[in-house]
Formats: structure tokens, sequence, C-alpha cells
């Protein structure tokens, strides 16, 4: 959530930034200064009648004494009154505060200046490649490898839960217990602390993180319990400090976090969904800051270069993207893509994204730190997939896959995994 002091400041920096985030729904900006206004002068309208009533009280405890009751009465009624009034605006106050805050929530983040401005994934930016890109001809896709192996299997997992939810059977599961355990190990050695979350998270939380207002159709819901499944570790983990006021000693604050995580992915079809492309179900790793606001955008730099080591040590080659504004989302004020490249399909699969949220999240979650004695300040909040386990598997089998169909193990996870072929 943006601070509504800022908005107000910067009218057209908002809707412009709206517009290049595709947003077309700049009247926003416009309702939230009328009910603004309303707000305000609600609150002026009961300070008034407040402060009078106040003083009335004092009268009538003076009159009393003096044995002028008769007067007492009549400033007694008139308070009565008052309080009704106050009431009544006070009822008004909190229908236009809630309806104030909607429209601060449904207002999207600011771009960052060093954003790209675009409208779709080919106004993005390559910021950088890393590896030889395989296009051998021989090479199979994941799906025929793993399914004619026997460690993938998708129809059985349509008939306990549905489409999009397969089971990992032997090596392909080791090799998916392998990684995680490779890339908790590289954020440990990193400085990170290590968190176990809840894997259902109620409405506050959706929120605070910003999967609602924007990404309700995203997520499986519990209505009976009024909770949501984690569609990433992201919402459990930054909500942790929710309400919370840190001291600037605390800061830093790294956080690694291995979880299933569960989206409902509507409208995804075609060939982004074979094999293990894309899931209602999978595993990932992820990570998580929380910074001082001079901090972040260079902490957002050592995020990506630590996302792309972990490829780098797996050998699967990779191209960092510079998301544009049309592609970039709701939340954030700046975003890296990593894609790794899968040789047997011939194409890039995004395995991380790297975001800076600013004080976007901080502000809707009210997460500060003290600054001073008397002076607190929102954190700036980050996070980045460190790995998304699907896309990652199906690159080591696609670029580790030998011509007689054996999967050699990358040196890295010999050590988790002790052979060379699966």
């Amino acid at each position: 959530m943006l601070d509504i002091k800022f908005i107000k400041e910067n009218p057209q920096l908002v809707i412009d930034s709206m517009n290049n985030k595709g947003d077309k729904n700049t009247q926003l900006v416009h309702q939230l200064f009328e009910k603004d206004e309303q707000w305000r002068q609600l609150v002026h309208q009961i300070d008034v009648l407040r402060a009078k009533s106040n003083k009335s009280a004092k009268q009538i405890g003076t009159l009393m004494a003096s044995g002028k009751k008769e007067e007492a009465q009549t400033i007694i009624q008139e308070t009565s009154r008052s309080k009704s009034a106050i009431n009544e605006l006070e009822e008004q106050l909190n229908i236009i505060a809630e309806k104030r805050t909607s429209l601060l929530l449904s207002i999207p983040n600011v771009a960052h200046i060093s954003v790209p401005i675009g409208h779709s994934e080919e106004d993005n930016q390559v910021f950088g490649t890393w590896g030889t890109i395989n296009t051998q001809s021989w090479l199979k896709p994941h799906w025929d490898i793993l399914e004619r192996q026997g460690w993938l299997d998708f129809k059985r997992g349509v008939k306990v839960t549905g489409a999009g939810f397969p089971f990992y059977l032997g090596p392909l599961a080791q090799l998916q217990r392998a990684l995680i355990h490779f890339f908790i190990d590289e954020a440990n050695k990193a400085g990170y602390v290590e968190m176990q979350v809840p894997y259902l998270v109620n409405e506050d939380s959706a929120r605070g993180t910003g999967q609602i207002p924007d990404k309700e159709d995203m997520m499986y819901e519990i209505p009976r319990d009024a909770f949501f499944a984690i569609p990433t570790a992201e919402v459990p983990v930054t909500n942790f400090h929710r309400d919370e006021i840190l001291s600037e000693e605390q800061l830093p604050l790294r956080y690694v976090c291995h979880t299933p995580c569960w989206r409902r992915e509507a409208g995804s079809y075609g060939k982004d969904v074979r094999g293990l492309n894309r899931l209602h179900q999978f595993e990932k790793v992820e990570l998580v800051h929380f910074v001082k606001p001079d901090e972040s955008y260079e902490t957002l730099e050592s995020l990506r270069e630590h996302v792309e080591s972990l490829l780098q040590k797996l050998g699967l080659a990779y191209q960092t993207l510079l998301m544009c504004t049309g592609d970039m989302g709701f939340t954030q004020s700046k975003k890296y893509d990593i894609e790794v490249w899968s040789p047997g399909q011939q194409r890039w699969l995004e395995v991380s994204s790297c975001s800076n949220f600013e004080a976007f999240q901080a502000r809707r979650m009210q997460l500060r730190y003290r600054k001073e004695e008397k002076v607190t300040e929102m954190v700036h909040t980050l996070n980045g997939s460190g790995l998304a386990l699907p896309r990652v598997l199906s690159a080591i089998v696609e670029t580790y896959q030998t011509e007689n169909g054996r999967i050699r193990v990358p040196d890295i996870l010999k050590k988790y995994i002790d052979r060379e072929y699966l």
C-alpha cells in the first residue's frame, strides 16, 4: 500500500505508474481523494463536537455545584444530543474509512525509475546470461523421459486429486529432496535463518503481502475456516513480523523457507502446462529480506546474485530479465525474472522472481523499525525464489540426459545423491 500523503503529493506520478503497469483504473486516485476529504471533514466535525461536549461537561459540574440545576439540566440535554450526533458521525466515519482503505489497497506500487517502461513480456530487457544453450536435436522433453521411467505419474494424481497434482516416484522424488537440501544449505551458508511456517494463512496475511485484492483467483480457499492455502512461502514468512516495531539493530533480517505451494493457475492452457511446466501443487524454497530503506536496492542485487549462483553450481544455462512495468505485477517496485534453458523443449522457463516491494507490503502490515527514540519508519521487504523446484527438476533431467536414456547427477548434488546416474 502506498502512503496516502505520497499519493496526494505525487498524483500524476501514481497515475502514470498505473498506466505503465497496464492498470487503466486510474479513477481510483481521484476517488481516493474524494473519500479522504470526506473522511477529514467527518473527523473535524467529530473533534468539534467532542470539544464542545467536554466543555459542556465541565460547565455541568460547575452549575450543579452552585445549585443551578435547571441550567445544568439544559446543558445535559444538549450534551446528550451531541453524543447522539457524534455516534451517527462515527458510524459514517467508519464506512468512509473502510472505503478509503479499500481504495488505497487497490492502487498498485509505483515502479522504480530504473524499470523499463513496457506493456508485455516482449518489452522485458535481458539483464544477463550464463552457460551454453544446448540445441541438439536428439534431446527429449522431460515428460517423455520421466513418464517412460515411471518416475512421474499424472494419471494417478488425477485419480487421487485432480489435474496438476502429480506423484513423484523413486529417483525424481530423491532428486527433488536433494535440491531442497542444496538450496537451503546454500542459503544457510549465506546467512539466512531457516524457518518452517504454517501452510494455511488468514485473510489479513494474504492482504499483507498483496495477494488480496489482486490474486484471489490464484489461491485455494478454505471458506469454512476462512483460510487460504499458501501460494508461496512469501505470505507466511513476510507476515511473521506483521504489526511489529523492530529495532534498527535487528535489521537486516533474512529468512529461508521451504514449503509446498498451491496455485489454482486459472486460465492456463496449451504447451505451457505440459509435464512439470505448470502445476497446482509444487515445492519451492523462498528467500525473504527485511531491510532499511536505503539498503533495499543493493539487497535486490545481492538476492539476484545468490539465486543465479545456485543455477551456476547446478550447471544450468539461464538468462536474467529485468521486467518492464507492464509485466512486473501489482506489488513490486522492481523485479528480475530468472529463466533456465530447457534443452528438451528448446525454450526458456522461469524458475525465480526476485522482487523489491519497498514499503508497499510493510505499510499494509504495519511493519516498522525504530529509527530513533521517537521516530519509526517502514521497513522495505524483498523476496526471491531460491528456487522453484518443478522447472529446475525438468531442466536438470533435460540438460543431463544421455543418449542411452540415463540422467547424470550434477556434481554439486552428489553429496546428497551418492551415485553418478539416476
